[in-house]
């Protein structure tokens, strides 16, 4: 459907889907570059070596046709590397937003537990 585009539109949707999290919650993740880098740091490294390795031993290869054929190194597509640096910070955005949110859940509860007392 995406063509070569198809890795893009996977990331562009885990920013969609997340990313959202920040303005409706206010959580200030984005406003935190020090812990941005901390997560991006302690996650990429071994999974770029783990994609090195699978690449290098034809584990597994990124196809083509869905990648813009843009090659870092070690011979991993951008997108890869894109995808090391979207995803933690979606899973700190996932993270905090349901954290922020938790609270609002066990209130509701609370009120429901109350109505039908």
């Amino acid at each position: 459907m995406f063509g070569q585009w198809s890795y893009m539109a996977m990331l562009g949707f885990v920013v969609v889907a997340s990313f959202w999290l920040e303005f409706a919650f206010r959580l200030r993740v984005l406003k935190d570059p020090r812990r941005l880098l901390i997560s991006i740091a302690l996650a990429s490294p071994l999974f770029i070596a783990w994609d090195a390795y699978a690449i290098a031993n034809d584990h597994w290869f990124f196809s083509a046709e869905q990648t813009l054929g843009i090659y870092g190194p070690l011979g991993i597509p951008l997108e890869e590397y894109l995808f090391f640096i979207i995803v933690p910070i979606a899973g700190l955005l996932t993270l905090e937003g349901v954290s922020n949110f938790l609270p609002t859940v066990k209130r509701w509860l609370s009120y429901a537990k109350g109505l039908f007392a």
